[in-house]
């Protein structure tokens, strides 16, 4: 089993910037990749950004270039570095990670608000 802890969020101005953590324990050695998801109010869970184990990363278009994903192997931690956040940022945030063979586990989710 792979076990995630998120951190950071909360309410920013828009313009502004934010760090999501989101450490990860258990299975460590099974982890294929890490992402960052979001949920806002009456939408469909969508994905953000990912990095696999060799650390190649992906964003979604709505986020390049404003959303920076990156990992600290010692600490089993990855973050969600966003900057220019706008209005639309606003959503629940989840920590994931796919591990063993097609598995996800998921963090708690963590409020992001961007206001105008």
């Amino acid at each position: 089993q792979v076990q995630l802890v998120e951190s950071g969020g909360g309410l920013v101005q828009a313009g502004g910037s934010q760090r999501l953590s989101c450490a990860a324990s258990g299975s460590i050695f099974r982890i294929n990749a890490r992402g960052w998801y979001r949920q806002a109010p009456g939408k469909q869970r969508e994905l953000v950004a990912t990095i696999t184990s060799d650390g190649s990363t992906s964003y979604a278009d709505s986020v390049k270039g404003r959303f920076t994903i990156s990992r600290d192997n010692a600490k089993n931690t990855v973050y969600l570095q966003m900057n220019s956040l706008k209005p639309e940022d606003t959503a629940v945030y989840y920590c994931n990670a796919e591990w063993g063979l097609g598995r996800n586990s998921w963090g708690q989710g963590t409020q992001v608000t961007v206001s105008s």
